[in-house]
């Protein structure tokens, strides 16, 4: 039986992050889980990679369609990049780099109350759900970095008899 290391690697490099979307799109209008600023910066590389995985399936010669989905590869290696870091704000591990991480400075209450008022009212260094103690950010990082290492070793892997 012949198998190509790309076409699995192609299906992949389109599934998975359709997957991923469906999941958070669903906690989002299904779960009601209003997504942090964080958690949107996760989504774009798997939309970016839907994208370009759609069009690995209409390009030629195989070298350009292995462009693509290395590419959709390294999209979902960014999201899953992405999601390591926002983990690693909701577990306390660094500071966040954003206004819906930030604490509230002292001093002035009416400046306290304005400061508030600004910042986003979804936090995004407290998860809104876990399992097995993994947030959302979590699990997005485990699948897409398993994922671009899969999708990379069997774009490159000939066809084995």
């Amino acid at each position: 039986m012949r198998t190509d290391g790309l076409r699995t690697a192609r299906l992949i490099a389109l599934f998975l992050p359709l997957a991923l979307m469906a999941g958070a799109l669903g906690s989002q209008f299904i779960g009601h889980l209003v997504p942090c600023e964080m958690c949107v910066w996760q989504r774009w590389p798997h939309v970016a990679a839907i994208v370009v995985a759609l069009l690995s399936f209409v390009v030629r010669p195989r070298p350009v369609t292995m462009l693509f989905v290395l590419v959709a590869g390294v999209l979902i290696a960014l999201s899953g990049a992405i999601g390591v870091f926002h983990a690693g704000v909701e577990y306390k591990w660094w500071q966040g780099i954003t206004a819906c991480t930030t604490n509230l400075t002292a001093g002035d209450p009416m400046a306290i109350l304005n400061e508030a008022l600004r910042k986003p009212l979804v936090r995004c260094d407290v998860p809104q759900w876990q399992l097995f103690g993994i947030s959302l950010a979590g699990f997005n990082a485990i699948f897409s970095l398993a994922g671009a290492v899969a999708i990379f070793a069997l774009a490159v892997r000939r066809g084995r008899r």
